[in-house]
């Protein structure tokens, strides 16, 4: 199989070594050529972990047209934040019907993808499906280099016709579909995002320790404490709530790493403390870094919004939108995937019946 893998960040090196170790042959586009020149001129990547060796692949670009020269499938690993700008770049330059699989989707990527895309590209139809959080625990150690720390399972895949999402999986290289299992709607992954809980309020609240230039600290071990991780309950149920609402509910996030990560705790707290995964990660050096910038924008602000538009109470969500946008000087609100961007429209109320409309389109 013919396999592009946009973005040569963490999630973008750790996919395209394990698809190439699987047997496939895999181009890795990054729209930066500096990021990728060490890979350009010697196709190999570095891993350590659960996936370990020095693994080849095709090659590796900066060239979106070489990247899309007849691929079989287009995985896009990059922050949330770049799904428009990239939907535009590849509406622009592919020449066949193919699979797009955003990895993933944050809150309504898929959404938001295919409706940039259709304004630049009528000719070749894509179908275009969103994963509920990336399949790879892993962090980038050099230009050429990643360490996977955990493969998760059961992550949750959908397009816009649930009922296609069995042959999705079914169509996916061998080495990594088994981590993928059906949703029953787009809103599950959607809504399923639990990067908008685990990341953004709790690197806000640690603005002082982050910006610490003497101090590292480990991001869910000791970052998250006991009274953070109540808040971050509080913020879970506001996110199951909407879901409720839709008529698909979804996992709490202290489900979600008691299932995926095959763990045990009674509170949010304890499953976090109980991952041996996140003992190892690290946390960000910055405050400009995608737990803020992609998460909020593209997480909690359209979580914040269709909840709202149901009369929902949206307390804790709207706290977080607005501590970022006073801290980062950013009005997320509008940068962000908000209703008119999405094309829902300040009136839609019935989020089940438009993702039924755009099936039909």
């Amino acid at each position: 199989m013919k396999v592009t893998v946009i973005g040569a960040g963490n999630s973008g090196l750790a996919m395209a070594a394990h698809i190439s170790q699987g047997g496939h042959q895999v181009t890795l586009w990054n729209r930066t050529r500096s990021s990728i020149a060490k890979l350009i001129d010697h196709p190999v990547i570095h891993c350590d972990g659960v996936i370990s060796g020095y693994i080849p692949f095709h090659r590796a670009t900066a060239d979106i047209q070489i990247a899309l020269e007849d691929p079989d499938l287009v995985l896009i690993t990059t922050p949330a934040y770049a799904h428009k700008d990239l939907a535009e770049l590849i509406a622009r330059n592919i020449d066949k019907e193919t699979l797009i699989l955003l990895n993933p989707g944050r809150t309504f990527g898929a959404l938001e993808f295919r409706m940039i895309y259709e304004r630049y590209n009528q000719k070749h139809p894509q179908v275009i499906a969103e994963a509920q959080t990336i399949i790879y625990t892993c962090r980038r150690t050099g230009a050429d280099a990643v360490h996977v720390v955990a493969l998760k399972s059961g992550v949750l895949l959908s397009t816009f016709n649930a009922a296609e999402n069995a042959g999705i999986i079914a169509k996916l290289p061998d080495c990594i579909r088994d981590f993928f299992i059906p949703a029953d709607s787009m809103i599950e992954t959607s809504i399923g995002n639990v990067g908008m809980i685990l990341h953004c309020a709790p690197l806000l609240l640690n603005a002082g320790w982050t910006e610490n230039e003497t101090n590292i600290y480990k991001y869910y071990y000791d970052g998250i404490t006991p009274t953070i991780s109540a808040f971050l309950e509080k913020l879970d149920h506001e996110r199951v709530g909407v879901s409720r609402i839709l008529n698909h509910p979804v996992e709490t996030t202290r489900e979600w790493l008691k299932r995926t990560y095959h763990i045990e705790g009674d509170t949010l707290y304890q499953c976090l403390q109980n991952n041996e995964a996140y003992k190892k990660i690290d946390a960000p050096q910055t405050m400009q870094h995608r737990y803020i910038m992609e998460d909020v924008p593209c997480g909690l602000v359209p979580l914040e919004a269709v909840g709202q538009n149901h009369g929902l109470g949206m307390c804790s969500t709207t706290l977080i939108i607005d501590l970022a946008s006073k801290l980062m000087e950013i009005d997320f609100r509008k940068t962000g995937r908000n209703l008119e961007s999405l094309g829902l429209g300040q009136g839609k109320q019935c989020l089940n019946d438009f993702m039924k409309e755009r099936q039909d389109v």
